[in-house]
């Protein structure tokens, strides 16, 4: 039999097989292919599960090695990771600890650039109106790495073609971890000094790692934010990257940015501004020869020599309105005094006087009429009141009490109109016409019988 104490609790046997796990050097570094199930992002620490068609291990990310990936993993994504192999001893299930990670069949930095492409382009970035460059711009900022070509060539190209244009330099990294950072602080100080009126951001062609400072949201966000209209010149002409999507304008070159920038040369602005300066000169002069004889036609002018008649026409259009208006007048005149006059006659042939002291006669005649008619009624009602008054009278109680009966009631004040409701003993008061009699029953008396006290 054997004894208890060679018996193991959980928790030495996991701990146990947790051992066997971390020390195996097969398990230390594992290069797993697998399908991303149960994935939804968290703040800090990622779990989830990588599965295939036969099987399912559980899976965790920490904050740390998350933090590092190009690209956001999503449902049902195909994925390579390495990472080790080990057991979580609270739940008793073996998972992987995921160290790196991109995704299956393209690289991640190419999986994350698409994915910010989408998200970007979802919020309509990359649709924005485009921004023109100033014809004649007199400050332009430039970020790039102070010792690369990019400087230099743009320097050389703005000093060929418009040596009067103030170029100012913002130093930044463009190339490595740092690169990202350092491009934000250069856009800041950029938009916070103003005043410029174009802004070229590049550097020289490479790999896709080497240009991924220019990938990054968070330069994409800070070149959003700019004032001015932007120029990208990252990498070579084959090369895209999210600035080039946000930028106003995009150049192959640092040459052709800043070519873009200067779009006119300054012999060639100078030549122009001569030719239009001639040109104006000439329309000013043929402007002038019009005036001056506009000028002659005016002071020639009926008007200026004889202002008198100005007035004739206008004189003669009132005293014509004057003419009509005084005989329209007279029209309405004696058309009024003829229907007064008409007014006047159908009045007097309706003789008002006759007919109001005619319906005065009538007003005073139906007046007494209606006097009788009330006295007559009044009287005819007092002889009725008369009449019921009598007949209620008649039918009083205190008539028969007048004639010498009276009515009793008991104690309570209830009419007692038997004598056997009564009782010898009892008091009783009897009612007569003049007074109340307060009594005793001594004796009743039914139907011949009396029941003495």
């Amino acid at each position: 039999m054997v004894a208890q104490s060679e018996y193991l609790t959980v928790s030495l046997l996991t701990r146990y097989i947790k051992r066997k796990y971390d020390l195996d050097p097969y398990l230390a570094k594992v290069y797993l292919s697998g399908e991303i199930s149960n994935f939804r992002q968290r703040p800090g620490h990622q779990y989830f599960s990588l599965k295939d068609d036969n099987a399912k291990i559980n899976a965790v990310m920490f904050a740390g090695n998350f933090a590092k990936l190009k690209f956001r993993p999503e449902e049902g994504m195909k994925v390579l990771v390495v990472g080790r192999i080990t057991l979580y001893e609270r739940s008793g299930e073996y998972q992987i600890v995921i160290e790196k990670m991109e995704p299956d069949g393209v690289g991640a930095l190419y999986a994350a650039l698409e994915q910010l492409k989408q998200k970007l382009s979802a919020e309509g970035l990359f649709d924005r109106n485009k921004r023109p460059l100033p014809l004649f711009p007199k400050r332009v900022a430039v970020i790039t790495s102070p010792s690369g070509a990019v400087i230099q060539d743009i320097m050389t190209t703005v000093a060929r073609r418009y040596p009067i244009l103030q170029l100012t330099l913002f130093p930044a990294q463009v190339q490595g971890e740092q690169a990202a950072p350092s491009l934000v602080k250069q856009l800041a100080k950029v938009k916070a000094m103003g005043g410029f009126d174009a802004l070229i951001i590049g550097r020289g062609g490479g790999s896709i790692e080497d240009l991924w400072p220019f990938n990054e949201e968070s330069v994409a966000r800070a070149l959003i934010d700019m004032p001015m209209p932007i120029v990208s010149s990252v990498g070579h002409e084959t090369d895209t990257t999210i600035t080039d999507f946000i930028a106003d304008h995009r150049a192959a070159t640092p040459t052709a940015a800043a070519e873009l920038v200067t779009p006119i040369k300054l012999s060639d602005a100078l030549t122009r501004l001569g030719e239009d300066r001639l040109r104006v000169q000439a329309a000013m002069n043929q402007q002038l020869t019009v005036l001056r004889e506009r000028l002659t036609r005016i002071q020639n002018a009926v008007v200026l020599t004889q202002p008198q008649r100005l007035y004739d026409q206008y004189l003669q259009t009132l005293d014509q309105f004057s003419m009509r208006r005084d005989r329209a007048m007279q029209t309405q005149l004696q058309g009024a005094d003829r229907r007064l006059r008409l007014a006047q006659a159908k009045l007097q042939a309706t003789r008002p006087a006759e007919r109001v002291a005619n319906a005065q006669q009538q007003v005073a005649g139906q007046t007494r009429q209606l006097q009788l008619a009330i006295a007559a009624r009044l009287q005819q009602a007092g002889q009725q009141l008369a009449a019921q008054a009598a007949a209620l009278d008649h039918l009083s109680p205190l008539r028969i009490l007048a004639r010498g009966y009276g009515y009793v009631t008991d104690d309570t004040g209830a009419l007692q109109s038997h004598a056997a409701a009564m009782h010898v003993g009892d008091r009783a008061q009897v009612h007569l016409q003049d007074g109340v009699l307060e009594v005793t029953v001594d004796q009743i008396t039914q139907s011949g019988k009396a029941e003495d006290q």
